[in-house]
């Protein structure tokens, strides 16, 4: 067996530039996680494993290439599962800590985001978190796809605690966010749209129970397994928010903890609402709805002269020049059914609020007004007791999404805050895009959009 010393003489230049870059990126990735808990420092124990593989080579991770000559089959198998592993690890470690694939499922930030859209998601930009549910496959997020069998695609023990990574800003109002869905910790695996909570609001929660033929079983999920859902941020953590006619107000916290005055959030031209529109009998052809920006997906007719369709504003005035269109009216607001909390409030879709959004460290006095709106918070999210006639003081920092589709968006106003630890990351750049409506060879693949950045 060689020496210390005689292994040294063996290194080549290319091992050492090799340990000395790889290393280097160890460093600074356990930095990066011990920024606020240095007790991570510890994993510098696992650099001179590191430095061995590039050098010295104590530890022999390549004894099967030996057999190249004498085992062929032996050599084959472990090549495969070589760079399988390999493979494995390196995806585990990008998908966790720099960057997430995340496909576009829906048309709630159409005109920003695009049904078929592939996206990267930066991870880095919010900081990442360090995963609850360490053992779990790559690329899956929850189950398995069927033709793996389905099945739990994640172990749940051991369960870490939240804790993210160092990053250069939190989610501000106007960004788009990638995030865990709140209301996905309880799931009907037959029925997972609308969400659990809904399903007992309007079924009662006997029934959803009970009812497996038409529910299926009742599971749980912890915050990074949960479904991921990509909204625009309104509201920040010490913000308070209303809807007032289809328009979000808010005010701000100020330095000495006093509210700046209600103030119209910005509306980006992708924002859009649902509209009626009545012509003189003429028909609005597929491809003039295609030319004017209106999806296939959201393409409908109600019956002769009357159609259904969501539009930006810019949308709305080049069709209102249209010689045959006689109406076009905003689509009523009952039509949006209950909003957040279920059963315990007046508000619509249309006109919702005001709510406090909490801020980390902020108390308030629960009373009977507020007491379902934050009883959510303190029991599904921070495990805390709260009680009419008590203070409670907030654990986290709580985000308001909202799609920019107002009328065809299951948001904040169904389901309620997003907190801190279900951020994900913010859209990147759109890798490809796809027009599942349309051939292979006529538009199937959106090429303007491929490269493009993730439109804010």
């Amino acid at each position: 067996m060689k020496t210390f010393k005689e292994r040294l003489q063996t290194v080549t230049t290319k091992g050492w530039i090799a340990a000395a870059v790889w290393g280097a990126l160890y460093i600074a990735f356990v930095v990066w996680v011990a920024w606020n808990d240095w007790t991570s420092l510890l994993w510098l124990f696992i650099l001179p494993v590191i430095i061995d593989a590039f050098t010295t080579k104590y530890i022999n991770w390549s004894w099967w290439r030996k057999y190249k000559t004498t085992n062929p089959t032996l050599y084959t198998i472990c090549s495969w599962i070589d760079a399988i592993v390999f493979a494995l690890v390196a995806v585990y470690f990008i998908n966790l800590y720099l960057f997430q694939n995340y496909q576009i499922p829906s048309s709630s930030l159409e005109k920003s985001l695009r049904v078929g859209d592939f996206l990267f998601v930066s991870k880095m930009g919010y900081g990442a978190r360090v995963p609850n549910t360490p053992l779990s496959m790559p690329l899956v997020q929850h189950t398995f796809p069927a033709w793996l069998g389905g099945g739990q695609s994640y172990i749940e023990h051991p369960q870490w605690e939240y804790k993210r990574l160092a990053g250069w800003t939190s989610p501000q109002k106007g960004d788009i966010v990638v995030f865990n869905f709140p209301a996905g910790d309880t799931v009907c695996t037959k029925m997972q749209n609308p969400d659990y909570y809904t399903l007992c609001h309007y079924y009662g929660q006997r029934a959803v129970s009970n009812r497996k033929d038409v529910f299926g079983e009742i599971t749980t999920r912890p915050v990074d397994r949960r479904e991921n859902y990509v909204k625009r941020c309104v509201g920040i953590a010490g913000d308070s928010l209303q809807v007032i006619n289809n328009v979000v107000y808010t005010k701000s916290r100020n330095n000495d903890n006093s509210f700046t005055d209600w103030q119209i959030e910005p509306t980006h031209e992708g924002v859009q609402l649902n509209y009626l529109v009545y012509t003189d009998g003429h028909i609005l052809t597929r491809s003039y709805l295609d030319k004017i920006g209106v999806s296939h997906d959201d393409q409908r007719t109600l019956e002769s002269g009357i159609y259904h369709f969501p539009m930006t504003l810019a949308m709305k005035a080049e069709l209102e020049k249209n010689p045959h269109v006689t109406q076009v009216l905003v689509e009523p607001e009952q039509n949006g059914g209950d909003v957040y909390p279920l059963g315990h409030n007046e508000w619509t879709r249309d006109n919702y609020g005001a709510i406090y959004i909490p801020r980390k460290g902020d108390s308030i006095l629960i009373t009977e007004d507020n007491y379902h709106i934050y009883r959510r918070i303190a029991h599904a999210y921070e495990h805390q007791p709260i009680h009419i006639g008590e203070k409670y003081t907030f654990l986290m920092n709580y985000y308001w999404m909202m799609g920019d589709n107002r009328h065809n968006s299951a948001d904040s106003r169904y389901w309620g805050f997003v907190p801190e630890d279900h951020i994900v990351g913010r859209p990147v750049f759109i890798w490809l895009s796809i027009e599942k409506d349309r051939p292979w060879f006529k538009g199937h693949i959106r090429w303007n959009r491929i490269g493009q950045p993730a439109k804010q």
